[in-house]
Parts: C-alpha cells; structure tokens; sequence
C-alpha cells in the first residue's frame, strides 16, 4: 500500500475544472477579507494588485496556501485521503512542510482525530538539538537522522585544519552565525519583501521600524519556528541577538517581543509562518552554498558548524530515538538534499587527509582562477564527491549552485561574464589533460574509502530504531547532486537483474558496480521484516582493542550491526589488529557473507574480511527466516 503526501494531495484545489487562489489564513486580518466558501478562496482585496494578496509557498507564487485551520476547507480538501485511510488503502500519510501552517499541532491532532492510527510523520526540519514537538504523529521523515548518520564518518578532528584551509582559499575567515543572518536578513527583506509587509502591516503604530525588527528577528531566530513551550526560549534568544546587532532597534524589538509572546495576537500566529521560510530560503536555498569549509556537511537537517557526530553522541541520539521515535523515518537522501549519501560519503574521506586535499585544492584554483574563491572550494569539492560525473551534469549544477549562492551571480540578475568563467573552470576538469588526469587519479584514490563509508552508512541508516527509507536509485552507488539531477531516470532492470544474481548466492565484490550496496539494502530489509522482533530495542556495542574507535557497532534486540569509520586512518594505523567485540555467546550468522560465528568475543578483522559490514542475527533465527 502506498504513502500519501499531503503536498502533493494539497497542491491545488479545482472546483468545476478551474483554478482559484487559495490562502491559509494570512490576509491582513480585517474582517474586509473576502472569504467566499464555495471556492474556498481567501484573498485580501484591500491591499490591491502592487503587492501580493494571498500566503504563497515560500517565494513560489503559483502556489497558493491552503486554509486549513477552516473545518470546511480541511474536510473538502482531506476527503479522499480520508476515505483511502479509514478503508486501510494506505500504509501512511506523509505531511510536507508544517512548519508553513498557521497552526501545525492543531491541524496534526485534527488529522489525527480523523485519519485513525494510520502511520503518519512530518518533513520537520530540526536543528542540531532541536527536539520534535510533542505532536500526535510517528516521527519526522528522517532529516536528523540523516546528520547523525552521516556525520558518524566525518573525523571530527579535521575541523580547525578545513577552517583554516578554507580561510587560506578565501581570504577571509568565515563565521557561520554571522554569515547565516546575513542571508536570512535577505531573504526576509527581499526573497519574501511581500510576507515581510503583510506582519508590519499588523503593528502599524511601530512602523516603519516594525518592518526592520521582525526581519531581525527572524533572522536571528535559531530554529525554522518556535513551538510552545521551547518557543519561548527561542524567542528569547531571537529577541538577544537581534538587539546585539541593532540596538537602535531595542524599543522596537521589545515591543514586537510582548506581542509575539501573546498567543492570542494576530502577529504572534502569523510570524512563525514566516520564520520557517525564512530559515529555508536563507540557510538551505543560499547559505549552503556560500559555506565552502565541508561541504559534506552542508546538507538539510544538518549544521555546517557541527564538525562530525562522535560515536558515543551518535549512540545517545540513537537510543533516544528509540525511546521516544521509534516509528520515526530514517533518510540518506531524498529529492530535497543537496548531494546524495554516495557522494557524501566519499567527501567524507577528505576528513581524513586534510593536508593532501588542502595541498591539491590549492594547487587546482591556483591553476584554474575563479573570481569567487569560497565557491571554487565548493566546486572542487563537489566534482572530487561526483567524480567521474558527465559534463554537463556538473555545468547544470555550477550554474544552478552559483546563482542560489547569490554571491557573483542570481536568478534575478545573472551575471554573465562570471558564469562564463565559472563554465570554463568546470571545461578546463574535461578539457586540460594534466589536471583531467589529476582530479580522476585523486578521485580514484579515495573512492574504496568512499565506498566503505557508503556501505557503513547505509547499514546504521536502515539498522537503526525507525522507519527506513531508502530514495529511488541509491540501492546502488549514486553520484546525484542537487535536484534536478538527483531525479534522473533509474534503470530498474539492471537492479532486478543484480538482486536475482544476489539471490542466487553470488556475494559481490566492493567494486564499482555497486552490487555490494544492494547487498546490504536487501539483507538488511528483508532482515527487519522476516524477524522483526530482533530490532525491538537499541544497545551500543563497543569494540576492545588498538582500533577501537574505527568501529561502530549496536545490537537491535538480537541483530547486530558492525560498520567500520575512517578507513584511511584504520589502514595508517595498522588495521584491526587484535580489536575485538564481546557477543553475547550464541551462535550468529551474517547475513551479507553466510558465515557462521561462536563464542564470546569475536575478532573484528575476522568478522569485516569480506566487506567493511556487517549484520549478524542468532544463526537458529536466521534459518527460521529461510
């Protein structure tokens, strides 16, 4: 059975084969608000055709949001869906965006109410930290799973040598707080001048300072919108910041703050609203791709800031979740992160060897100047990931990366004499043999490690306490960069095709053609759902030895995952040697290799021989299963 997404259920609302603008509620308040229910249209007429009239989806004005704090609106936009979930047609509703509702856990407990115990789970981007509400839903979809996740391969004690590497490239050392308000304070004032207009429009005995102080506040604000009652403190700490930086605003923020407090203003319901659009236009549509230190961690759900997730960070996280989400969504990729898990994966390597990067990088936009050196660093950095990526696919992306960072180029006003130079920067990888041979030979060089962090993160992903998702085409290895290339055809045959041979008892090499990561993805499924009860609890497993920290493992509730971090450093240092784990004394098996394994401690060089994996379950459960 299928997952609903709201977003694409909600889309757009036709009554007798037309269209009609559709508002959630944010018109500016007077009871001279046009509410015509038989289309369900909600426009403010008053405010005439020089500005916008109706709440749009972030900056897109094709789309219209919806009202659905109205009982009529929801039940006429809800119908089908809630006719497929009380029939048992679906499995699960997926609710995109709800943050950009005027009220989030009124709608979801409404939902609720009406939907039954159907699976249902939010796209909720929470910032390191941040704590999902306590909304009647299963979990998010999966976003800060994906930063822990990925972070488990990063070396955290890279982090002061790429700031100092990106420092040396730029010219400059970047902050990111203050490089993240810079572009929020844009895209409140610009990107969404109209929404911005709507809220001052609301304290018109503050203007025209109320216009500059809610934008600082929503520049400031540290998640995409507060939520009672940890709202309260992220106001607070919105209401700081933004005096720090405007004190000539400290009336006019003090004011603002008395009312956002009140959650029976008009202005307190409707500013979150735009504090989560704000946050998305600023961070994840701009910042991450002015922010060139690590690409790899530049991701949705993620902070450029966070150098890395430590083993024993990533077991708290874990176990938390397995406590409080354990039906949650996990995620590597999807249709809105900015590089696949593959690709992040090999970046990671670069953790690992920061003075062979540095030393490369340097001597490439040397050779190969670039008028914008922070995104240079971003683009070698991004064909290193992709490598070997066809042309044009990375000239698409350039492009595209460039103008979302809104440094030398944008969308609004294309620079062209830059572009050029940036298409002949990514001509000159494909065109100049001694630096083609170069970026492949370096590329080819760190994909093995790449691969082993793929599989290691793939296996803790669909391992650990959750829902796994796994995005069409990453069973095998993917090298997508942002959509649109991350929504290319799949070729499914060649999948079938694998998974048949995999069947059959064929145990692939870790090579390029990826059969190994398809491997993990069906034993690992198909593991969780012919023994479920072996993933009903969460237990870190630490490893005893030289190379202790070079493993990663946790027990389910009777499967147990292994997977190995920082493989360059692990071969620098000697390999496993005598590194072992303690097994709780029965008979187990693995389930990518069929080998069997007794006692109670077991050689961590013995068990990762075959593949830098691996899943065990008690060898009686196994058999059961076949």
């Amino acid at each position: 059975m299928p997952l609903v997404d709201l977003a694409v259920v909600e889309g757009e609302l036709r009554y007798h084969e037309h269209r009609f603008p559709i508002a959630d509620g944010t018109g500016d308040g007077s009871p001279r608000e046009v509410h015509d229910r038989q289309h369900y249209e909600l426009v403010s007429w008053r405010r005439g055709d020089a500005e916008l009239t109706y709440r749009r989806f972030f900056a897109v004005s094709g789309l219209a949001g919806l009202r659905v704090e109205d009982p009529e609106v929801f039940a006429a936009t809800h119908e089908l869906i809630l006719r497929w979930a009380t029939a048992g047609e679906v499995d699960g509703i997926r609710v995109d965006h709800p943050d950009g509702l005027r009220d989030p856990a009124g709608y979801l407990t409404r939902l609720r109410d009406a939907a039954g115990p159907v699976w249902l789970v939010v796209e909720k981007i929470l910032e390191y930290g941040e704590e999902l509400p306590d909304w009647p839903v299963d979990g998010t979809t999966g976003y800060e799973a994906l930063a822990a996740v990925s972070g488990l391969f990063v070396d955290p004690d890279a982090e002061a040598d790429f700031t100092a590497l990106d420092t040396r490239l730029t010219g400059r050392r970047t902050s990111w707080p203050d490089l993240i308000h810079d572009t929020k304070l844009a895209a409140a004032t610009r990107l969404l001048a109209a929404e911005l207009g709507r809220l001052a429009a609301l304290a018109p005995d503050l203007e025209p300072a109320a216009r500059a102080g809610l934008a600082e506040l929503a520049a400031a604000f540290p998640v995409y919108r507060g939520y009672p009652p940890e709202g309260a403190r992220h106001l607070a700490a919105a209401r700081a910041e933004a005096g720090r930086r405007r004190p000539d605003l400290t009336g006019v923020l003090d004011a603002l703050t008395r009312r956002l407090r009140d959650p029976d203003d008009e202005l307190a319901c409707r500013f979150p609203q735009f504090t989560g659009a704000v946050m998305a236009k600023g961070v994840e549509d701009t910042a991450f791709y002015r922010w060139s230190r690590f690409v790899a961690l530049n991701e949705v759900g993620g902070s450029p800031a966070h150098f890395g997730t430590p083993p024993a960070e990533f077991h708290r996280f874990a176990a938390a979740r397995h406590v409080r989400w354990p039906a949650a969504m996990t995620t590597l990729s999807t249709h809105d992160t900015k590089r696949s898990e593959d690709v992040r994966a090999r970046l990671a390597v670069l953790s690992e060897l920061p003075d062979r990067w540095g030393g490369l990088v340097a001597g490439w936009t040397a050779r190969v100047p670039l008028p914008d050196p922070a995104f240079a660093h971003l683009l070698w950095q991004t064909a290193v990931g992709a490598w070997p990526i066809e042309r044009e696919r990375l000239h698409a992306y350039a492009e595209k990366a460039a103008r979302e960072a809104a440094v030398s180029t944008s969308w609004t006003d294309p620079d062209a004499a830059f572009e050029r130079a940036l298409h002949a920067v990514v001509d000159r990888m494909y065109d100049d043999p001694e630096l083609h041979a170069e970026l492949t030979a370096f590329a080819r060089e760190i994909t093995p490690a790449g691969w082993s962090n793929s599989l290691g993160q793939k296996l803790v992903q669909l391992a650990l306490p959750g829902v796994p998702d796994t995005y069409q085409g990453t069973e095998l290895w993917d090298n997508s960069l942002v959509d649109p290339d991350n929504r290319r055809p799949v070729d499914v045959d060649v999948r079938r095709e694998l998974l048949a041979r995999l069947d059959a008892g064929w145990r692939p090499p870790v090579d390029a053609g990826g059969a190994a990561k398809l491997l993990v993805v069906s034993r690992t499924l198909r593991l969780r759902r012919d023994r479920p009860e072996l993933f009903t609890g969460y237990r870190p497993v630490p490893a005893h030895g030289p190379a202790a920290r070079h493993a990663v493992a946790f027990d389910r509730g009777g499967a147990l995952a292994v997977a190995t971090r920082l493989p360059l450093r692990l071969t620098r240092d000697g390999g496993w040697r005598d590194t072992f784990l303690s097994l709780p004394g029965h008979t187990v098996t693995d389930m990518f290799t069929g080998r069997v394994y007794s006692g109670s401690e077991l050689l961590v060089h013995d068990l990762l021989s075959t593949y830098p994996v691996a899943l065990l379950a008690p060898t009686d459960s196994v058999e059961a299963a076949r």
